[in-house]
């Protein structure tokens, strides 16, 4: 019974511990927060943070992984609309163009802004690919 008594206090002591995911509990408010407040890419860095710091806490990493696939996401969808709406400006702006060197300018512009509208959405797929796994 003697024997039994040390191994019954550590085990007693390590019970006490707070665990991984408790201690990275303000960590997530935090991101809670940051995500409720449309600050994505303030989010995504306490994700990163979060895996840093706290990389035992499972539970906490699961749902930020959930968090950063919907930031992701969302900033995403935003830079997609503001790479269409530059997009058609340049195509407006290529169909008057009346010289030559603007036409090349606009057309250079035209196609680098279709790369990366056609890059985010490629983005997007990905997203709602992983989001369904």
């Amino acid at each position: 019974m003697h024997k039994m008594l040390p191994l019954f206090v550590a085990l007693l002591l390590a019970s006490c511990q707070p665990t991984a995911d408790q201690k990275a509990a303000p960590l997530m408010q935090r991101i809670d927060s940051l995500y409720q407040q449309k600050q994505y890419a303030q989010t995504l860095q306490a994700i990163q943070q979060l895996r840093a710091q706290h990389p035992k806490a499972v539970e906490s990493r699961k749902r930020a992984l959930k968090i950063w696939q919907e930031a992701s996401l969302l900033m995403t969808q935003d830079e997609i609309g503001k790479t269409d709406s530059a997009l058609q400006s340049t195509i407006l702006a290529y169909n008057r163009a009346s010289s030559f060197g603007e036409k090349n300018r606009l057309r250079v512009r035209r196609d680098s802004l279709q790369v990366r509208y056609d890059a985010l959405c490629g983005t997007v797929r990905v997203i709602h690919k992983r989001q369904k796994e």
